[in-house]
């Protein structure tokens, strides 16, 4: 705040010559949203932080941890350690396990968010694109709020810290590294979605090996993928455009997999048949497909005919 009141006057002047951009202030549900996307990271950051003493204590008796076991109170009993140790087990574990059931009913409240009046728009959209989860999904938007403040997707690339830093004097143009100047939840989000896209994209695994090839570091090449995926997410949302690189049956499998990790009260009551289409609607995708194959095992998804029935005899609306 400023006190000075000569400052004040300058900028007052400034004001009344409108030279002052305005700064947007975000809405009550995009605040709600942040706060609800930062209170899970506060989960998972306290879950790794119990995960890495049950780590400490492995380490210090040099035990090995079976697949799977970090959880198994009757494995932990089993080993030798002195009842302090056994206490501290004890209670690890027990706080792990409320930390599980916090973030689940935090991840099924985005669920409800993602598909709810607000954000279900957007949700849809972003979530036909490879490597976004309803997590990241909402993540993104959480921090982008309104799309239409970036009149171009590098802005929006600007925004995340994903663009390069540049060093321009009379003399000489030098790119540097990406800024990290901006939200670093969304720059997080970016680089996680593309990690996850070029292992299930052929289209991103084929852009991120191609600039592997020439930058020789995996991480610059993935925040590379991340930073064009964030150019998708503007396309997407300010054309309302489907994924260019997808075709309709990879569309109905994205669908599909999303059905399969929401709740049943999430769904609305639909089958994860019926509810792979209802998404596919909700994205404006008219195809007639219903049978399709991926990791050489036969899908299906219900037809149209069959969702609009349901959804009726539920009194749901599309």
């Amino acid at each position: 705040m400023k006190t000075d009141k000569e400052d004040v006057k300058r900028l007052i002047r400034l004001l009344i010559a409108d030279i002052v951009p305005e700064v947007w202030v975000p809405p009550v549900e995009v605040r709600e949203l942040r706060r609800m996307i930062s209170y899970r990271n506060r989960l998972v950051k306290m879950g790794t932080m119990i995960r890495n003493r049950l780590q400490s204590l492995l380490h210090r008796h040099n035990l090995i941890l079976p697949s799977g076991a970090l959880s198994d109170q009757g494995w932990w009993d089993a080993q030798k350690m002195s009842v302090l140790e056994k206490m501290q087990i004890r209670q690890e574990l027990t706080l792990l396990e409320e930390m599980e059931k916090c973030k689940a009913e935090v991840d099924a409240e985005l669920g409800r968010q993602s598909l709810g009046e607000r954000w279900s728009p957007q949700a849809v959209r972003l979530l036909q694109l490879p490597g976004f989860g309803v997590v990241i999904t909402m993540t993104v938007l959480s921090a982008i709020g309104d799309v239409s403040r970036f009149e171009s997707a590098k802005k929006l690339v600007g925004y995340a810290g994903l663009g390069a830093g540049v060093h321009d004097s009379g003399k000489e143009h030098i790119e540097k590294r990406i800024t990290k100047s901006g939200r670093k939840e969304l720059r997080w989000a970016l680089v996680e979605a593309a990690w996850r896209a070029v292992r299930s994209s052929p289209y991103w695994k084929e852009q991120y090996e191609k600039y592997l090839r020439r930058m020789r570091k995996p991480n610059q090449a993935i925040v590379v993928i991340a930073s064009k995926l964030l150019v998708a997410v503007w396309h997407v949302l300010t054309k309302e455009e489907t994924d260019l690189h997808a075709s309709e049956e990879d569309l109905a499998y994205k669908m599909l997999v999303l059905s399969w990790d929401l709740d049943e009260d999430v769904r609305m009551g639909l089958t994860y048949k019926q509810f792979a289409k209802y998404a596919l609607m909700k994205l404006g995708v008219e195809t007639d497909i219903t049978r399709f194959v991926r990791k050489n095992v036969p899908r299906r998804v219900d037809s149209r005919e069959e969702v609009l029935a349901r959804m009726e005899e539920l009194g749901l609306t599309c």
